[in-house]
């Protein structure tokens, strides 16, 4: 009988163990999670619909504060955008393809200030344009990231070292 009782109090512990980690998650887990959001978003495959493609772009303009600071050598993207701009921007982008991944690797993630985060990770497209021509590029990429309300969100974007495989 006392064993089922530990049993029990260890069981109910780890429990709420799980829950507390799933319900509240860390600073850093929640940013991860938008990392992972945006990749979900950019991403397609063949065959999408133009609803899911506009579901998607509304996805990829919910990430981002409503002025955005980006520095993308290469596309001539420089300056202040407004979130209606990066949702635009990502249209016109995922119409170029017919199959596209976006993976995030190895983020860094360092909190300057309550409510900042500073990331640096590689990022990693791949896919199909619609031309049939494969792409395959990697770049290491800044974001900055600001907590508004209970969410974390992108604020500014930058393409700091371009390497071609």
């Amino acid at each position: 009988m006392v064993r089922t009782k530990y049993l029990i109090a260890t069981l109910l512990g780890i429990f709420g163990l799980l829950a507390f980690y799933f319900f509240f998650p860390s600073e850093e887990r929640q940013i991860k999670k938008r990392f992972t959001l945006l990749s979900e978003y950019v991403s397609m495959d063949q065959g999408e619909t133009t609803f899911s493609m506009a579901q998607k772009v509304k996805g990829i303009g919910s990430l981002f504060t409503d002025k955005v600071k980006l520095e993308i050598p290469g596309y001539e993207l420089s300056g202040s955008y407004t979130r209606q701009d990066i949702e635009n921007y990502a249209g016109r982008a995922r119409r170029s393809f017919s199959r596209l991944s976006l993976q995030f690797l190895d983020p860094i993630i360092i909190f300057p200030q309550k409510g900042a985060a500073n990331v640096t990770l590689m990022g990693r497209l791949t896919g199909e344009s619609t031309s049939g021509e494969e792409v395959d590029e990697s770049r290491e990429l800044t974001f900055v990231l600001k907590k508004i309300g209970n969410q974390w969100l992108f604020s500014e974007v930058e393409v700091t070292e371009v390497s071609k495989k």
